[in-house]
């Protein structure tokens, strides 16, 4: 059951608890159950949140693998001068 939910957030990456259950055919009680215990062991990384969808509030917990970091943006880094940035020396 883990694995399952493991891989489900290994190819769609970060989901909610009912978008996980809906995609794996299992309850949403079950599905939490299983968060639960592996983000006590340190395999996802989950928060409570709430979203707004055509005007209807859904509660839910998002889950993420943890150590799962996006991929660092490409170019130059904000505050950094272009002098800097081609090497050339500021007096």
């Amino acid at each position: 059951m883990n694995a399952l939910i493991l891989n489900f957030l290994k190819t769609n990456g970060e989901g909610l608890d009912a978008d996980i259950a809906k995609a794996l055919h299992l309850p949403v009680a079950q599905v939490k159950n299983q968060v639960s215990q592996l983000s006590s062991a340190g395999e996802v990384i989950c928060c409570k949140v709430t979203r707004y969808v055509d005007g209807k509030k859904i509660e839910g917990i998002s889950c993420r693998l943890s150590g799962n970091l996006p991929t660092p943006a490409r170019g130059p880094k904000p505050g950094m001068k272009r002098e800097a940035a081609a090497g050339k020396k500021v007096a």
